[in-house]
């Protein structure tokens, strides 16, 4: 599942980038250490939106929705052009 993949690299980028250890991240978030890893490997099927929105808040991350095909705003499709 091609969305859980890329959400699970997501969450394992930004906690790097914060410098957390999975076991502390998982806990602070109340799920365990195997979920949270399972997760970043993009080896689970299901993970529950409440487990989701805790694991978010720790890592200082919130969801937002943009329809299918449409870019963000006009400083993410300069980005995305440059390559950068």
């Amino acid at each position: 599942m091609k969305a859980f993949y890329e959400l699970g690299k997501a969450v394992a980028s930004s906690r790097k980038a914060l410098r957390l250890k999975q076991k502390d991240v998982a806990v602070q978030a109340g799920i365990t250490p195997e979920s949270l890893s399972r997760l970043e490997r993009g080896q689970i099927t299901e993970f529950g939106s409440r487990k989701l929105l805790a694991l978010l808040a720790v890592l200082g991350l919130e969801i937002s929705f943009t329809k299918v095909g449409m870019s963000g705003t006009l400083d993410e499709l300069r980005r995305e052009r440059s390559g950068v």
